[in-house]
């Protein structure tokens, strides 16, 4: 518990979370391709993708929210996290991460799960990840904010080890 808001970790498939809102890892098109952006476009359907059309394109750092269609959630976050070797790339995931939640408080979301941005197809190392998105939340929630609960939820043991071990330092 940080302020007012639930910051939790858990390990599984970020399209079965039951918070309002989860966090897509996108990129500049919004176009849903493989990752965790497949498996959303797969249980979610067709109407994200085409929200996401709609809605154009967005830049690295950026976040752009649709509904969730199918999915238990009700909206989905898509963030832009950065590339490896792109540049500037820890301001650029700390960005997504924080666009993501001044989203979620602009359209009331309650409750939010995020993924590990970036560490995926787009080869942002694990460890840097967890330390940047970990502090961007944690500082976010101690100001006045209306979201009730942040989760952290990792596909893999392993991502969820290291998430694990800096949340307790």
């Amino acid at each position: 518990m940080i302020n007012k808001t639930v910051l939790e970790l858990t390990r599984g498939d970020i399209t079965e979370q039951q918070t309002d809102a989860i966090v897509n890892t996108a990129n500049c098109q919004l176009i849903l391709g493989s990752g965790v952006a497949g498996a959303i476009r797969a249980k979610g359907g067709s109407s994200i993708q085409q929200q996401c059309y709609e809605a154009g394109e967005t830049f690295v750092g950026g976040a752009v929210k649709t509904t969730g269609g199918n999915l238990k959630a009700k909206w989905v976050i898509h963030a832009v996290g950065p590339r490896m070797g792109e540049g500037d790339e820890d301001n650029k995931l700390r960005n997504a991460t924080l666009n993501s939640l001044k989203l979620a408080d602009a359209g009331k979301i309650k409750s939010i799960s995020f993924p590990a941005i970036s560490t995926g197809l787009f080869g942002f190392p694990i460890q840097r990840c967890a330390k940047i998105m970990l502090s961007t939340v944690m500082e976010y929630i101690q100001g006045k904010t209306g979201i009730d609960k942040v989760v952290f939820c990792l596909f893999t043991e392993a991502d969820y080890r290291v998430f694990e071990q800096e949340f307790n330092q």
